[in-house]
């Protein structure tokens, strides 16, 4: 299938995918004519790329684990894959979304905290 139809698949803009393919997420063949062809498995692996990224994770650390990710709902690394740099990598993405968890957290413990100074019946 061409970039246009993948997208429509998607839901992905065709840019996108491009910037996908810049990144080392995609890897689409090419025809004679120069144009993009990807195949049907494209689609799956497009909406596990939207997943991890909606997730927070960085196109490098994609890179690093996409090979080695069997469905759009799991993640089994494979032995192989956990290298020093990769354990590293996810160390760090660990260390950086337990960052955002902590501040959320306070702020939603400041904002309902404002609320039940402000309106004490409307907590919850």
């Amino acid at each position: 299938m061409r970039i246009g139809e993948l997208s429509r698949r998607t839901g992905v803009p065709t840019r996108m995918l491009r910037y996908y393919e810049e990144q080392g997420l995609l890897h689409p063949e090419r025809a004679d004519n120069g144009y993009r062809a990807y195949g049907d498995s494209a689609v799956r692996c497009v909406q596990q790329i939207r997943g991890l990224l909606d997730s927070g994770l960085t196109t490098e650390i994609i890179r690093a684990i996409l090979p080695f990710l069997s469905d759009p709902g799991e993640i089994h690394l494979h032995p192989e894959c956990l290298t020093p740099e990769t354990a590293a990598l996810l160390r760090g993405e660990i260390d950086r979304i337990q960052a955002r968890i902590d501040c959320l957290a306070r702020n939603r413990d400041a904002l309902r905290a404002y609320l039940a100074a402000v309106q004490p019946d409307d907590v919850g």
